[in-house]
């Protein structure tokens, strides 16, 4: 089977995560993947894959996101439509809005007959475009995935979809408890302090973002180094399409007024989006990762830490109460700071790090790669969406 599955970014966002793991567990079972996402002049995929790979050149012009997405919806048209009429896939999947609104552009055009898209969430748009994209790429599609039960009912609230429940999956291998040669060496290069006997360390992956609660976050370490005073907070990625410049105004502005201090081995590290080889090791040099967000797709990073030996601080919302228990993460109320800052301190504790690297969890055995591959085949097939030249 030939299978085109198009995602909307080469940064190692959830859903491109999710994309680029499942075209290589595809590849590893027979299919024929190409792996799609619009790409700037000098921008590369965060990982090299195993699959084929396509960037969709895109220029890249710093502008407003109704720019950007205007742009990568007509840049993926323009690249698949030639590409389409010699070379047809049996399966064209996208993983977001831009790629679905691309390929509802090319059914249009009578070049494809039909798609498959997976939500990964839905966001709350102001301006009206955006949600008529973002209605389009899930109303146009012939099957509707979805990671979650969250989404899978939303999805029959909003729009009166019945999609399918598939998996995301972790990579044991990749992620595991077992020190690398290279952790000191990061530990030393972002200036994280548990190496020079201090700690604990709170990781918080995704950036400064609404979504991700990053201000919470910050109020909620603030008290957890009032008890500890080692403790340091290491913020990390944050590479995204949207625009999150007025939220993370207020989160300096929070930074300035907490009397913290932020840089190279200080209370708050702001280490940005790392090398996707750094991730492995960042998970492991921290105590437990924060993920207090107000709104989560599915929380990938989440499997990815536990499987790393490191404890979770959780948001006690869906998706993250469909498949995680008391015994895998600790829960917190992400609107308030103080029960943030208790879960921190309840995951610091050294038995939950024991636990983990004694045993993978269960959790991580459960959602596999493999698993999800086999059960998108199945979903492929059943679907029988072929373009229309053949």
């Amino acid at each position: 089977m030939s299978d085109g599955l198009l995602t909307h970014s080469v940064n190692p966002r959830g859903g491109v995560v999710h994309t680029l793991e499942l075209a290589q567990a595809l590849q590893r079972n027979g299919h024929d993947v190409t792996m799609f996402a619009p790409a700037a002049p000098g921008q590369r995929l965060f990982r090299t894959p195993t699959c084929r790979f396509e960037p969709v050149p895109v220029a890249g012009v710093p502008g407003s996101v109704i720019d950007m997405v205007s742009e990568r919806i007509g840049a993926y048209v323009a690249h698949l439509a030639p590409r389409l009429a010699t070379r047809p896939f049996d399966i064209l999947h996208a993983q977001d809005s831009i790629s679905a609104n691309a390929l509802a552009a090319l059914e249009d055009q009578g070049l494809i007959d039909g798609f498959v898209r997976t939500v990964h969430h839905l966001d709350e748009f102001d301006d009206s475009r955006l949600a008529a994209w973002q209605a389009r790429g899930v109303q146009c599609a012939r099957t509707v995935l979805c990671v979650s039960d969250l989404w899978r009912d939303r999805l029959a609230d909003d729009f009166g979809i019945d999609a399918k429940r598939v998996n995301n999956g972790v990579d044991t291998e990749r992620y595991s408890a077992q020190p690398g040669n290279g952790d000191l060496i990061l530990a030393h290069r972002l200036g994280i302090t548990e190496a020079a006997g201090r700690g604990p360390v709170c990781l918080a992956v995704g950036g400064v973002e609404e979504r991700k609660n990053t201000r919470r976050v910050l109020e909620a370490f603030a008290l957890l180094k009032a008890e500890l005073p080692g403790a340091q907070l290491v913020i990390a990625g944050g590479a995204s399409l949207l625009d999150h410049e007025g939220y993370a105004r207020a989160f300096q502005a929070d930074l300035r007024d907490s009397g913290l201090t932020v840089g190279y081995a200080r209370d708050v590290v702001i280490a940005g989006t790392l090398a996707d080889a750094d991730m492995p090791a960042l998970f492991r040099l921290a105590d437990v990762l924060v993920m207090a967000s107000t709104c989560e797709g599915f929380g990938l990073v989440v499997l990815e830490a536990l499987a790393s030996g490191t404890p979770v601080v959780v948001s006690s919302i869906a998706p993250f109460t469909e498949y995680l228990g008391d015994t895998d993460v600790s829960w917190a109320d992400p609107q308030d700071a103080l029960s943030i800052a208790r879960a921190m301190r309840r995951a610091c504790d050294p038995r939950r790090a024991d636990a983990l690297r004694d045993e993978l969890p269960e959790v991580c055995r459960r959602f596999s790669w493999p698993a999800s591959a086999r059960r998108h085949a199945d979903l492929y097939r059943a679907s029988r969406l072929l373009p229309l030249s053949t």
